[in-house]
C-alpha cells in the first residue's frame, strides 16, 4: 500500500534589523534562507515543501510587528495557504515577548506549526513553550540592552560636544562624523538670520528665500539617494532660526553643551532673532492671523472681569457689525459681566484719537512720558537684579570648579563636572542676552521733544498706510487697553519703546 502523506506547505521567514550589508551578493537574509531550506529538505520524507513566495524583512526591527513581509505572512496564514513557518532563530520572528505570543496564537488558530532551525523545541508541549518563553525573554532583554547602550552612547557623545548623527544641517558638511563649516552655505545661513531681523516675521522671509531659490540642506546618502533640497516652510525656517548648533552648541534633551564644531552665526545675532521670535510667537504673531484687521485684537482687556476681550462680529445682509466681547461673557454667559461687549469701530476710533491728541495735550504728554520712563526704569531694575543673581551663581560655580580641579581624585565630584559647566554656560549666555536687551532699552529711549515731534507726525502717517500696517503700528505703540464698561473709561498703556517705532528708520522696518 502506497504511503499517502499530507503535504506540509512551509513558508520561510527571514529578517535583519539594519540595511547594512543587504546590498551584497550573499546577505544575511540569504544565509538564513539557505539554512531553512536545508532543514525543509531534511524533512522532505514527511511531505514538507517550500512555498514559492518569499517573506524577507530587510532593515526592520524585531521589536514590533510593523514589517511588510511579516504582515504578508500572517495574511497568507489566515488565507490557509501555509502549514508551517520556518525561521533561522526565534528572535528573527520577534524580539518582543508580547508580540511573539500574539503571533503564536495566530499560528495556533490556523493550525500552523512553527520551527526554529537552530533552536529545536516543540511548541505543542508545556515544556516547549517554557523554553520558548525563556528564549524570548533573553531576546527582549538583549534588545533593551542594545537600546540602552545606544542611548548612553548618544548622550555621552553630545555631552562631549560631538555630533552624533542625524540629518545634516545647512551650513555644515559631515566628515568623519564631525561637522565641518561649508563657507558658502554658512554665509547663506547668516543672511537668513539677518532677513528675519529685517522682516520680523517668518512668512516674508520664506517668500524671499523662495524668490532666491534657496532650499533646505541637500545631501546624498551612502546609497546614492538624494535627500533634502526642499523649499523652506515656516516650520523649517523656525527650526533653523532656533537651532543652537549654529552658535557652536550641541543639545541633548534639555541640556546644552559646548560643541566641537565652529559657530557660524554670531551669538548677538542669534539672541536678537530669539527675542523677536519669542515676541512674535512661532506662528508669526496675532497680527498675521488677524484677517479682519481688528486694531485692538490681543490688546484690549475688560476692567470689570480682568479678562481679555475677543474680537467678534455678526452679519446682517451685506453689513458686518464688529465687537470686542469680554472673555467671561464668551465662556460663562452675558449675564456674568456688567459690560460684556463694546462696538469695535467706536473704541478703535477713540484709541487712535487719543494717540493723535497726546502730541498736542501737554498734561497728557507728560503723563505718557512719565509712564514710559517708569516702565523702562522698572525693566532695567529687573534686569540688573537678575544680573546680580546670575553673577553670584557664577561666582559659586567657579569656586566649585576650582575645588574639583584641586581634588581630581574625588570621582563623585568630578562626575558632576558636565552639569556644572552646563550651568555656567547657561548663566553666561543669559548675561549676554540681558546685556543686549538692556542696550536695546537704552538705545530706544526717547525724550519729550522727540515724543512731541513724532506724535505730531502720527496723523499724517496713519492716513498713508494700509489697514494691516495700521494694526502693526498700534501693536508697536500700545501695550494694553483697559476698557471699563461700567464707568465708561478707557485706559491706554504704551510700550516702553513703542514711540520709537514712529521714527522714519523704524517705520521702514515695520511697514
Amino acid at each position: 500500500m502506497k504511503d499517502q502523506r499530507k503535504m506540509v506547505r512551509c513558508a520561510i521567514y527571514t529578517r535583519k534589523s539594519t540595511e547594512e550589508g543587504l546590498e551584497q551578493e550573499y546577505s544575511s537574509l540569504d544565509a538564513q534562507r539557505d539554512a531553512a531550506e536545508a532543514y525543509v529538505s531534511s524533512q522532505k520524507h514527511e511531505g514538507w515543501e517550500i512555498v514559492a513566495k518569499s517573506y524577507n524583512d530587510g532593515g526592520f526591527t524585531g521589536s514590533n510587528m510593523e514589517r511588510p513581509a511579516l504582515q504578508n505572512l500572517l495574511a497568507d496564514i489566515e488565507a490557509g495557504e501555509i502549514d508551517c513557518v520556518i525561521v533561522y532563530k526565534v528572535d528573527r520572528l520577534s524580539r518582543s515577548l508580547l508580540d511573539f505570543t500574539k503571533i503564536v496564537e495566530k499560528f495556533d488558530q490556523h493550525g500552523v506549526s512553527f520551527v526554529s532551525v537552530t533552536q529545536q523545541f516543540n511548541t505543542s508541549t508545556s515544556m516547549g513553550r517554557l523554553v520558548l518563553n525563556v528564549l524570548l525573554s533573553f531576546a527582549q532583554f538583549e534588545r533593551e540592552m542594545i537600546s540602552e547602550r545606544i542611548r548612553d552612547k548618544v548622550a555621552a557623545s553630545r555631552r562631549r560636544g560631538k555630533w552624533s548623527g542625524g540629518m545634516p544641517l545647512l551650513g555644515y558638511t559631515v566628515e568623519n562624523t564631525k561637522l565641518i563649516v561649508d563657507e558658502v552655505e554658512a554665509d547663506r545661513v547668516r543672511q537668513i538670520f539677518e532677513l528675519y531681523i529685517e522682516h520680523c516675521a517668518l512668512l516674508p522671509v520664506v517668500k524671499v528665500l523662495r524668490q532666491r531659490s534657496w532650499t533646505t540642506k541637500q545631501w546624498v546618502t551612502r546609497k546614492g539617494d538624494h535627500r533634502g533640497g526642499r523649499e523652506f516652510t515656516k516650520n523649517a525656517l523656525y527650526k533653523l532660526l532656533t537651532n543652537i548648533t549654529y552658535i557652536g552648541k550641541i543639545r541633548y534633551k534639555d541640556e546644552t553643551h559646548q560643541g566641537e564644531h565652529d559657530a557660524i552665526v554670531p551669538l548677538d545675532l542669534f539672541c536678537q532673532v530669539g527675542i523677536r521670535l519669542k515676541a512674535n510667537g512661532q506662528s508669526g504673531g496675532t497680527g498675521v492671523r488677524n484677517k479682519h484687521n481688528a486694531l485692538l485684537k490681543g490688546l484690549i482687556w475688560c476692567k470689570s472681569c480682568g479678562r481679555p476681550m475677543t474680537h467678534s462680529y455678526s452679519s446682517k445682509g451685506n453689513k458686518r457689525y464688529r465687537y470686542y466681547v469680554c472673555g467671561t461673557a464668551m465662556q460663562n454667559g452675558w449675564a456674568e459681566c456688567p459690560a460684556p461687549s463694546v462696538p469695535a469701530g467706536e473704541i478703535e476710533r477713540f484709541v487712535v484719537e487719543q494717540i493723535q491728541s497726546i502730541g498736542t495735550d501737554e498734561d497728557l504728554l507728560n503723563q505718557t512720558i512719565g509712564q514710559i520712563e517708569f516702565r523702562s526704569k522698572q525693566r532695567l531694575e529687573a534686569f540688573e537684579s537678575e544680573c546680580k543673581g546670575l553673577r553670584r551663581q557664577l561666582g559659586n560655580d567657579h569656586e566649585k570648579l576650582r575645588a574639583i580641579a584641586a581634588n581630581l581624585t574625588n570621582s563623585r565630584r568630578v562626575a558632576g563636572l558636565p552639569e556644572l559647566q552646563t550651568r555656567i554656560d547657561a548663566a553666561e549666555d543669559r548675561l549676554k542676552l540681558i546685556a543686549l536687551e538692556q542696550q536695546s532699552l537704552i538705545d530706544q529711549s526717547i525724550d519729550s521733544a522727540d515724543v512731541r515731534r513724532l506724535l505730531g507726525s502720527f496723523e499724517g502717517l496713519w492716513k498713508t498706510i494700509q489697514p494691516r500696517e495700521q494694526v502693526r503700528l498700534v501693536k508697536l505703540l500700545i501695550d494694553r487697553v483697559d476698557f471699563d464698561g461700567v464707568a465708561g473709561n478707557v485706559a491706554i498703556t504704551f510700550h516702553d519703546t513703542g514711540l520709537q517705532s514712529l521714527s522714519p528708520s523704524e517705520r521702514e522696518v515695520t511697514a
